[in-house]
């Protein structure tokens, strides 16, 4: 049997850190914080069992280890990326191309989606789940939504509202926040941490996921109580699927864009559309 890989999200953030050869310009590269970009490293290192950087007060140097996987790694994603570009949707006539995070095509889109194809039955949609920023650009997308902060998203970029982290859990479980599990969507700035400085109580999460689509899953599932952005929350809460655990929220410094790369009638009634779903 093969021996399983380390996720490509660690060998992305190795890459663009021994690039740059700083975690900080690595994450405003992929749209990362700062922190998650370190703890893949991390992660990498301990599964590798090498040390691949020293860290220094002024930024990172490569190991000996750290210099002769860069090339390998390098090159393994540059053949990626070329695969990859060689396949296309077909025909582009009456094509709406929109690259967006999963969270928001899993928890807002695809829920909704049969109302927009009733409303414009002329346009063909295509979904393109896009996480780091070159997925992006590469997708070649007419409409983009992307989760990080104002600055990774660009000047063009339009904050969604309401941008606000709430805590859901599963109607089918009882308790409170002193009691079930909590569950911590990392990689991001606000957290349990920022929720129990604003709003109270000193527990620890004990579930994690990699985003806040995921976390919103485990909690609908009956996993425990999830932190997660209100943007993603709405149809989930008016279908029962998830209900809130308190009545507070904490604001978040990361948050959701939509922008438009090339304005047609297409991509300015999808938005229209898209934004009209986050009021409901």
């Amino acid at each position: 049997m093969a021996k399983s890989l380390p996720p490509l999200t660690w060998f992305r953030s190795f890459e663009a850190a021994a690039r740059h050869l700083s975690f900080t310009a690595a994450a405003e590269e992929i749209g990362l914080t700062q922190s998650a970009v370190s703890q893949q490293v991390k992660s990498l290192e301990l599964r590798l069992r090498v040390p691949l950087f020293v860290r220094q007060a002024r930024g990172l140097m490569l190991t000996d280890d750290g210099r002769r996987l860069l090339p390998e790694i390098s090159a393994a994603l540059d053949a990626l990326a070329g695969a990859a570009s060689r396949f296309e949707a077909g025909p582009v006539e009456n094509l709406l191309t929109v690259a967006t995070s999963v969270s928001v095509a899993q928890w807002v889109i695809a829920p909704r989606l049969p109302d927009f194809t009733a409303r414009h039955p002329n346009i063909r949609l295509r979904l393109l789940s896009a996480i780091w920023p070159d997925d992006f650009h590469s997708a070649r997308a007419d409409v983009e939504i992307r989760f990080g902060s104002s600055k990774q998203a660009g000047q063009n970029a339009e904050p969604l509202h309401p941008n606000n982290l709430i805590a859901l859990k599963s109607p089918a479980i009882t308790g409170t926040l002193d009691t079930l599990p909590l569950i911590e969507a990392v990689g991001t700035s606000g957290g349990w941490r920022t929720w129990s400085e604003k709003v109270g109580g000193h527990r620890q999460p004990s579930l994690f996921a990699d985003t806040y689509g995921m976390a919103l899953q485990l909690a609908a599932h009956g996993n425990g109580v999830a932190l997660v952005s209100a943007v993603l929350a709405g149809h989930a809460i008016q279908t029962g699927v998830v209900e809130r655990a308190h009545s507070a929220s904490i604001p978040s410094q990361e948050g959701y864009f939509l922008s438009i790369a090339e304005p047609s009638n297409a991509a300015s009634q999808f938005r229209a559309w898209f934004l009209e779903q986050l009021v409901k």
